[in-house]
């Protein structure tokens, strides 16, 4: 047993390929450190009747899986052999006291650019669950990404029925054009992007695609056996539903956070959000579809319609059989999006604070700029020719050729500035008397503005949705700390109708904002460093809807930002 103990544990430590693990009833050992490394390179690839090169890490797409223990530490070797910058973020891992590893691009480090080499290290302290890792600069993430798997310590269970099996769904997109030279023309054409050409599962867009009856993922399973399915959202610039046909799913963890069981038919990822269900094989045996399909909440935006299949099937069904398919939402169900949302509660009562030290309200919106290119034709092909751009309180984020982190650790002047507004300069109705006049009163300001918190500071944050240009869920992401999701509705947001759960709220790090609406959330500064929030659409991220919290060192040593490591990448 002892020897079996050991070789389970060395599997876990190397295995980079597998996508799919049965678990033991016993966990690896934890504390222990993890070492992985990662050749960011170009691989081709066959998809959608195309031969391409993609970059890749480990010639792998989707990339290695990155396993661990609650309090492991992980060190992971980057290499990249790419001819593009590249950076990886560690995403939804809140990087306690090692913020110089966060990984986006001119906020924390420089890229690691081509022929180059970084270590990234970090401890997965008191942190447990799904999670994944993507590139961070430009849109490299479009392939660049991976999942990151966290076990419980030694002998503590999972709360809920112990799987057959666990299976990673990693939800993608896929465009048959480079996504790094997709955003330069889609910047420089100051317009909207096109819509992927395919969404994929696991790298695998099924068969509703062209060339690709046999590119699809396929889950075995046995009648009567209830899976763990790690579900992750890694795509670029859309929302997704996901459904099982005939099956129900029971969510019992969001955003690597356990949660109170929730049955669902369906569930909606946006980028940047992970989600953990049961599925428990209970119909009758056969093949049945998992779908992933479109959630557009925006208004006269262009997207992918078909939907990525992928297979639930049965062990003992005919092979060749036709898979039962899936019934997903329409693509603008907003109620199907809230419905899910009203279910997710923490397991257990949470410490949220109830006292507010430091209270933001902060507007996500779209804007239009006014054309100031010579070649409008060529660089104004936004709305009534103007330049497309996005913002967070009338503020387009412009990120710097130093990262913000090493400006601010050696005190580099001109490089941001601590301006970033605790509320918009002006107040109106966001949602029903937005400045629509475009690109007239569209325009927002631009700038490298921060805002500065106190080490332990209480934070209460308003996102508000505006509808300039359009309404949209925004899928809000911070760096660095996980927050509760104290409350959320619809409308302009009204502190004396609004209604908080300050029991048991979910505690997420990727929210969406609803349509139209609001999302109020809370957490406390206990993490000092510089830490990006943004929107995970990455075309609204490119546009500057994003701004960074800053927060300044404590008195202990345990409060106090390390010194940067040796090999820290220069820009």
């Amino acid at each position: 047993m002892a020897s079996f103990t050991t070789s389970l544990m060395l599997w876990l430590s190397l295995l980079f390929c597998v996508h799919t693990v049965r678990v033991m009833a016993t966990w690896p050992r934890g504390r222990s450190t993890r070492f992985y490394e990662f050749k960011i390179q170009a691989t081709r690839v066959n998809k959608l009747c195309n031969a391409k090169d993609i970059v890749t890490v480990n010639n792998m797409f989707p990339g290695p899986v990155v396993y661990a223990q609650e309090d492991d530490r992980i060190i992971v070797k980057v290499t990249n052999q790419s001819p593009y910058n590249a950076t990886i973020h560690w995403h939804g891992v809140r990087q306690r006291l090692s913020c110089w590893f966060d990984g986006p691009a001119y906020i924390t480090q420089c890229p690691i650019q081509s022929g180059q080499t970084f270590t990234y290290e970090f401890t997965m302290f008191q942190q447990k669950g799904t999670f994944f890792w993507h590139a961070h600069v430009s849109w490299l993430r479009g392939t660049v990404y991976g999942a990151i798997v966290v076990y419980p310590k030694t002998g503590v269970p999972y709360p809920f029925q112990f799987p057959y099996q666990e299976h990673i769904i990693i939800l993608g997109e896929y465009w048959l054009q480079d996504v790094v030279q997709l955003e330069r023309q889609v910047i420089a054409s100051g317009g909207a992007p096109p819509p992927s050409n395919a969404y994929t599962i696991n790298g695998h867009p099924g068969p509703n695609y062209n060339c690709s009856a046999n590119d699809v993922y396929k889950i075995e399973v046995v009648p009567g056996k209830t899976y763990l399915l790690r579900l992750i959202n890694a795509g670029l610039n859309m929302e997704n539903f996901f459904a099982i046909a005939n099956h129900k799913l029971t969510i019992v963890e969001a955003d690597a956070e356990y949660t109170k069981p929730f049955s669902t038919d369906r569930v909606m990822l946006g980028p940047g959000q992970t989600v953990n269900v049961l599925v428990t094989a209970d119909q009758p045996i056969g093949k049945y579809s998992m779908a992933m399909g479109p959630y557009m909440s925006a208004q006269g935006v262009s997207f992918q319609n078909i939907s990525a299949i992928a297979y639930f099937q049965y062990l003992g069904a005919q092979p060749n059989s036709l898979a039962l398919p899936a019934t997903l939402p329409r693509f603008n169900d907003n109620l199907a999006v809230k419905t899910v949302m009203d279910g997710l509660r923490s397991l257990n009562p949470v410490p949220v604070p109830k006292e507010i030290d430091a209270n933001l309200f902060v507007t996500i919106g779209l804007n239009v700029q006014k054309c100031r290119s010579g070649n409008p034709q060529q660089n104004c092909r936004g709305l009534n020719n103007g330049v497309m751009a996005a913002s967070m309180n009338n503020i387009s984020f412009i990120k710097p050729n130093v990262s913000v982190l090493e400006a601010y650790y050696k005190k580099i002047d001109g490089i941001f500035t601590e301006d970033f507004p605790e509320a918009p300069l002006k107040f109106y109705d966001f949602v029903n008397g937005a400045p629509n006049n475009i690109p007239n009163d569209t325009n927002s300001m631009n700038g490298t503005r921060t805002k500065v918190l106190e080490f332990g500071t209480r934070v209460q944050i308003i996102l508000q949705d505006t509808a300039t240009v359009t309404t949209e869920n925004h899928p809000i992401h911070l760096h660095g700390y996980n927050f509760y999701v104290v409350g959320y509705g619809t409308g302009n947001y009204d502190p004396q109708t609004a209604n908080f759960n300050l029991i048991d709220p979910p505690y997420m790090n990727t929210i969406g904002v609803p349509v139209g609406g609001w999302a109020a959330i809370r957490f406390t500064a206990d993490n000092p460093g510089v830490w990006f929030m943004h929107c995970h659409f990455d075309i609204h991220q490119s546009w500057g809807l994003g701004t960074v919290l800053i927060v300044k060192n404590g008195k202990g040593e345990l409060e106090t930002l390390p010194h940067p490591p040796a090999d820290f990448p220069r820009c």
